[in-house]
């Protein structure tokens, strides 16, 4: 089933990236039927994959429409799990669930300074767009042990080049990062994205394109 899940995915871009079984005692979310979930399957990309498959969805859209990436990703999601007898969950659904957590768990990973989960191919170049929730545990490859890439980096630059340190290891100042952005000396970070990820030495392979970290650093200074 995973696999069949991974090739409908496939044609927008995402991929599972990961899951695991709910414990017995554990807190779940409803599943499709309303009882609590048995299993969680991950939703997401690593580097710029749907970014085209989106903008071609997006041109048929209406101009104004609200939160694009987020109604565009809960129907691509929304229908894998039509297919699969599952239940779409979204990082943007109210009350909010625990995806960060999740993915820890589901694929072994750890924050880097800058809050983004650091892995180990992708770097920071990844996110997670949804989940499916099953009402039955599904047979998912538990994480291998990952080695955190932040342990090893030499210097942090990624806390060294954002103009307003709004990075630091204790917090993200951001109201420091939103005010430069939004200013006269912000086009920059505006137009290529937040200058301190870019300086991340790891999974440059994965780099969003400039149109795409524009794309989200204005949903950022909205």
């Amino acid at each position: 089933m995973i696999d069949g899940i991974a090739g409908k995915l496939a044609k927008h871009g995402l991929m599972p990236r990961g899951g695991f079984s709910f414990a017995q005692d554990e807190a779940a979310p409803p599943g499709p039927s309303g009882l609590p979930a048995r299993s969680v399957l991950l939703v997401g990309q690593a580097g710029d994959a749907p970014w085209p498959p989106f903008l071609r969805w997006r041109r048929t859209q209406p101009a104004g429409l609200q939160n694009p990436l987020d109604t565009w990703s809960r129907e691509v999601i929304g229908s894998v799990a039509e297919q699969f007898g599952a239940r779409a969950v979204s990082p943007s659904d109210r009350p909010y669930l625990p995806f960060q957590q999740w993915a820890m768990r589901a694929e072994g990973l750890k924050p880097s300074p800058l809050g983004i989960l650091m892995h180990p191919l992708y770097g920071l170049w990844h996110a997670y767009r949804g989940a499916l929730l099953f009402d039955v545990e599904i047979p998912i490859q538990p994480p291998d042990d990952v080695i955190h890439l932040c342990d090893l980096c030499d210097g942090k630059p990624c806390l060294k080049s954002c103009p307003v340190g709004a990075y630091s290891e204790a917090r993200f100042a951001y109201q420091a990062c939103l005010d430069y952005v939004r200013g006269p000396s912000g086009n920059p970070c505006r137009v290529s994205g937040c200058l301190d990820r870019n300086a991340c030495p790891y999974g440059t392979a994965y780099r969003y394109p400039p149109d795409e970290q524009a794309f989200h650093m204005a949903a950022f200074m909205r």
